[in-house]
């Protein structure tokens, strides 16, 4: 399965969640429903996963984690905030940047209608 399908799958999934359970839930209570929702869906869905970043002589093993990484392919960043910033795109993109991937969306699970707090990032990925 590539990025766009898997994408396609995490969009559709997120949906389906906020519709269930509304906004305003703790961001980690979105991550654990989505992560086996996912994982319900087929696809392997990692949480907190610690992502190293190199930089010449250094190397930090846990500079960051992602919330959600999907069949080692797809960053998904989770929010509950009342309106996404700027700097949440930033930080998924500097995430794509670090591990090579090259796609990730920033959900954001506090948006009063979910289609409002999806953000699609891409990394040098190719249309399909």
């Amino acid at each position: 399965m590539n990025e766009n399908e898997i994408g396609r799958i995490v969009v559709d999934t997120s949906l389906a969640i906020h519709r269930e359970l509304g906004p305003g839930l703790l961001e980690s209570v979105y991550e654990a429903v989505l992560a086996q929702a996912l994982s319900q869906r087929e696809l392997t869905a990692s949480r907190q996963v610690a992502v190293p970043i190199r930089y010449p002589g250094l190397q930090f093993e846990e500079a960051f984690r992602a919330d959600i990484i999907v069949d080692d392919k797809v960053i998904l960043e989770i929010k509950s905030v009342e309106s996404l910033r700027n700097v949440h795109k930033k930080q998924l993109l500097t995430y794509l940047r670090l591990t090579g991937m090259k796609l990730g969306f920033v959900l954001n699970f506090g948006e009063g209608l979910m289609k409002d707090g999806i953000v699609r990032i891409v990394n040098g990925l190719p249309d399909d």
